[in-house]
């Protein structure tokens, strides 16, 4: 099936022009490859990135806690172990289902740009300034929106008290952790430079020596910080000395000071906003809308596909004719999403990307023989008069994946980030700060002189790509609660994820190891780092430009079949499923 294609060396070789083509960063580095066996449990279970983390959270379900609260017991310890990826400076999107009333909703806990944001933030002298002297600098930190969210959800559908759900992190904090073997590789691969004195000190002994693998490491900052919050809650992180102490960071940065407030900060509001929703091999598959571009970019690719036999059945899973048609239907997804999503309270995202009629006129556009030439964006319905130009967003991966489905059925599907890895290598009592304003275009105005939608302005959300997804099966209950990091690669990652269950028939353990794939616009990438057999010269043959690429996602997933929860956790990361 999978494996049964001999590894061509060729496909590489023809690759090396289309690398050239590729216009995203690589995701967030990789670490040592770890395979794993499916779980299966029926009561409860929880998907994360860490194994002290997943661990928190099945604790808390244990005690008879509610998936939302397992999520922010989950989150709180990914703060800490796994700092590189998410934590209390950066933001979440979170997709739920309410068992109760049989419905799902979205919660935005995207970060904002400072009131005074400008759309030139980035540019110097006319040029975009460079990537990486912007990602670490006060001028890319946004307003954290991580706790406001968390404490919107807790509110809503928490059973346990919110400070109970601090301790196993607070414990962590001050006991000590033993450093992941991830971390350490990633420590390994940042200059000490690069962070300020205190978060240097932290990662880095006598401030030279990244921490090794295995090392106990204690936080003690963050504990106390934690320990605030939970006696206070979200208030005395967005007023008070710990939002003193963001804003001094921001301020006060080493390379280039930013622009955060104190008003910023009490400001900051999480969003709660309907989901979107579509029609996918009779099952609904639910995620999050704008900002994020996951939920829509994804519904646009399965819905493109859905009709072609040569994407359906196991035997179809890996082959040519259905990496084509996949890598097709991405390609035009992206050219929208490039053109039309960004923040919705400021700019008026068209209604009908995923509008049958539409997509149906798109589908002609996908030649199953041969790759077209350059996908352009359409024109969907309830587009407004106002056109938007050519975007220049540049997107880093560093992101982590929570699944929950607790005791009553409930289910939720958490993205959370703080950007590139590490963030932008500012730290504020304990945890570091995201670096999520680079999600922004920093080009705001196209060549022909009309506003990209994705343009930076004071009190905006950047466009995301993260895309926690719940699909719902034919009894109308959660079938599938999955999701992965890896900045715009997210969508295919997850695309990838749902059709191996869907289409495909692997279980859960197996879709999260199946080769990456996929198309953002540019050359068809193929993840090169697996001893994998790819048909990679058979779609040269289609005209494919085929590029090696790493995408180290993170896909942490549930599947629920015949009554059971089966959990897989992506081998390329340090996840795990755990459950009852």
């Amino acid at each position: 099936m999978i494996f049964r294609i001999l590894f061509v060396i060729f496909c590489f070789a023809a690759a090396g022009t289309a690398a050239a083509q590729e216009f995203r960063p690589a995701p967030e580095g990789a670490s040592a490859r770890s395979e794993k066996a499916l779980v299966v449990a029926k009561q409860h279970m929880v998907v994360a990135a860490e194994p002290l983390a997943a661990e928190a959270g099945r604790q808390i379900l244990r005690q008879g806690g509610s998936a939302t609260d397992a999520a922010i017991a989950t989150e709180l310890v990914l703060g800490l172990v796994e700092p590189q990826s998410s934590g209390l400076g950066g933001g979440a999107f979170i997709t739920f289902w309410d068992a109760k009333s049989r419905s799902v909703t979205t919660y935005d806990g995207r970060e904002t740009a400072p009131a005074t944001a400008k759309p030139d933030r980035f540019m110097r002298d006319g040029k975009p300034m460079p990537f990486e002297d912007a990602v670490n600098s006060g001028l890319s930190v946004g307003v954290p929106g991580l706790l406001r969210v968390l404490h919107e959800v807790h509110e809503k559908y928490g059973k346990l008290p919110w400070a109970k759900l601090f301790e196993p992190a607070i414990k962590l904090a001050e006991d000590g952790f033993a450093v992941s073997p991830r971390l350490a590789t990633l420590l390994k691969s940042e200059k000490p430079e690069k962070f300020t004195a205190d978060a240097r000190a932290y990662f880095f002994e006598g401030g030279v020596t990244p921490r090794a693998a295995g090392s106990l490491l204690k936080n003690p900052e963050y504990a106390a910080t934690l320990r605030t919050i939970a006696e206070r809650g979200p208030d005395a992180f967005y007023s008070g000395d710990i939002a003193d102490a963001m804003v001094k960071a921001v301020k006060e940065a080493p390379t280039i000071p930013g622009d955060l407030s104190a008003a910023d900060l009490t400001a900051y509001k999480a969003k709660e906003r309907e989901p979107v929703c579509f029609a996918y091999r009779g099952r609904q598959v639910c995620g999050m809308g704008p900002p994020s571009s996951g939920a829509l970019t994804v519904g646009a690719v399965l819905k493109l596909i859905e009709p072609y036999r040569q994407v359906q059945g196991a035997s179809a899973a890996m082959t040519a004719p259905a990496l084509h048609i996949i890598a097709e239907a991405e390609k035009l997804a992206f050219a929208d999403r490039n053109k039309y999503i960004a923040d919705p309270d400021r700019i008026a995202v068209p209604s009908g990307l995923l509008d049958d009629a539409y997509l149906a006129e798109r589908r002609k556009l996908i030649d199953p023989k041969k790759a077209m030439a350059k996908a352009e964006p359409g024109l969907p319905p309830g587009l407004a008069k106002k056109a938007f130009g050519k975007d220049a967003t540049y997107e880093v991966p560093g992101t982590t994946q929570v699944s929950i489905i607790d005791d009553e059925g409930n289910a939720l599907s958490m993205t959370a980030t703080i950007e590139s890895a590490f963030g932008s290598h500012l730290w504020a009592k304990g945890f570091l700060l995201n670096n999520e304003l680079t999600d922004f275009s920093f080009v705001p105005v196209d060549a022909t002189g009309v506003t990209v939608a994705n343009a930076i302005e004071g009190g905006k959300r950047p466009r995301s790509s993260m895309a926690p997804t719940i699909v719902l099966g034919q009894d109308g209950t959660p079938e599938i609660v999955t999701g992965s990091p890896g900045g715009s690669q997210i969508i295919l990652y997850v695309v990838k994820t749902l059709l191996a269950v869907l289409d495909w028939g692997l279980d859960a353990q197996q879709a999260a190891a199946l080769a990456n794939f996929g198309s953002q616009g540019g050359p068809f990438l193929i993840e090169y780092s697996l001893p994998i057999v790819w048909p990679a010269y058979e779609l040269t043959s289609y005209g494919q430009a085929v590029s090696g690429a790493t995408m180290t996602s993170g896909v942490n997933m549930i599947v629920k079949r015949n009554g059971v929860l089966d959990g897989g956790a992506d081998p390329r990361r340090e996840g795990v499923a755990l459950g009852d």
